[in-house]
């Protein structure tokens, strides 16, 4: 007669990678919301409130809920920072132009008084 054999359960904590890393991919697949509220408060005068929202999800996912804020910014964005250098260029850009227009307009002023007043001068 044969009897089945069977391994033994491993200890505890072997088999908690293969558990953690299930867990993780279905968090990271689902995501998850973890949000709180730290009030402060004395003699029914709020001090300090601090709002916690944390947000553990895939890239995908959080696209997929509308959240990508890390693309716009510049620090955590190398297109973000390209757009960002592009929009100061451009700006610059216009801020020179109206002050060399602004220069020909006194320019223009000055040679103008010059020749009224060598017209004048007898």
């Amino acid at each position: 007669m044969t009897m089945p054999s069977r391994l033994p359960e491993p200890p505890y904590g072997q088999s908690s990678g293969a558990n953690l890393a299930d867990i993780l991919e279905r968090v990271l697949d689902k995501g998850i919301v973890i949000a709180g509220d730290i009030r402060i408060n004395l003699l029914d005068i709020e001090l300090l409130t601090i709002k916690l929202r944390l947000i553990v999800a895939s890239v995908d996912k959080a696209k997929e809920m509308g959240i990508d804020w890390w693309e716009d910014d510049p620090a955590l964005s190398s297109g973000a920072r390209r757009k960002e250098l592009a929009r100061e260029n451009a700006e610059l850009r216009e801020r020179l132009a109206q002050l060399e227009e602004s220069g020909r307009v006194e320019e223009s002023r000055r040679v103008e008084e010059s020749a009224r007043v060598e017209e004048e001068a007898p």
